[in-house]
């Protein structure tokens, strides 16, 4: 099943949006039976735009394959918990535009690890219908026992996993089509000192997006 993210929406038919999709939220992997692809995905902006980029890497050698970026009007002002309406619609834009196939998506942000268990990760995964993986530098919500995130229940939402080489850490977290302990090893198996490798592309390039748009304009310097 694949949803829409609606950019015209109050804060609560947002929150009510949530609450119903995350029902739909799979944490059973769907991997595919050769996986050969990682697509990291990351967002940023600048004088009232959204810079998304999507990289499409090699999962064996970690080799950049493809690189897409789009700019588009931010919609959405920032909420927090509500980043996939302010984030989702640029982001999947960027990521179709790769036109790749099987694949797994990590998504800088929270999946499961999230206040409705439904966060961007999880919005994207959907959208996608496709495994998706969310990479959170941060927490979000729950409580940290060791290297295990739990909500309120005592439910493991999330993983802490520490950088190679670094006192940094990031929380990993189901988006969709994939378990906790599947996620673990995939970001795991790109991790670098500054994370995920396919994530790092894309800030990169959205990083260098807002140079350039910035250069481009110094008026707003």
């Amino acid at each position: 099943m694949r949803i829409r993210i609606p950019t015209k929406i109050s804060t609560q038919e947002a929150i009510a949006l949530q609450e119903r999709l995350a029902t739909l939220v799979s944490e059973i992997s769907e991997l595919p039976s050769n996986l050969t692809r990682l697509v990291g995905c990351d967002a940023s902006y600048f004088e009232g735009k959204t810079l998304a980029a999507a990289t499409l890497i090699d999962y064996k050698n970690l080799h950049t394959l493809k690189i897409k970026m789009v700019v588009e009007r931010t919609r959405y002002p920032y909420v927090p918990g509500l980043l996939a309406f302010r984030e989702g619609p640029a982001i999947l834009h960027a990521t179709r535009a790769l036109r790749a196939k099987s694949y797994v998506c990590l998504v800088d942000a929270h999946g499961l690890a999230h206040p409705r268990r439904f966060g961007l990760a999880c919005f994207v995964g959907l959208a996608l219908d496709l495994p998706t993986i969310g990479v959170a530098k941060s927490l979000l919500y729950g409580s940290v026992e060791e290297n295990r995130v739990l909500d309120e229940k005592g439910n493991q939402i999330a993983e802490l996993i520490s950088l190679p080489a670094s006192r940094k850490a990031i929380y990993v977290s189901v988006g969709h089509k994939v378990s906790l302990k599947d996620a673990v090893e995939i970001v795991k198996h790109c991790l670098t000192t500054r994370g995920p490798v396919p994530i790092n592309l894309a800030h990169e390039q959205v990083t260098k997006g807002k140079w350039e748009i910035k250069k481009s304009n110094p008026v707003s310097s």
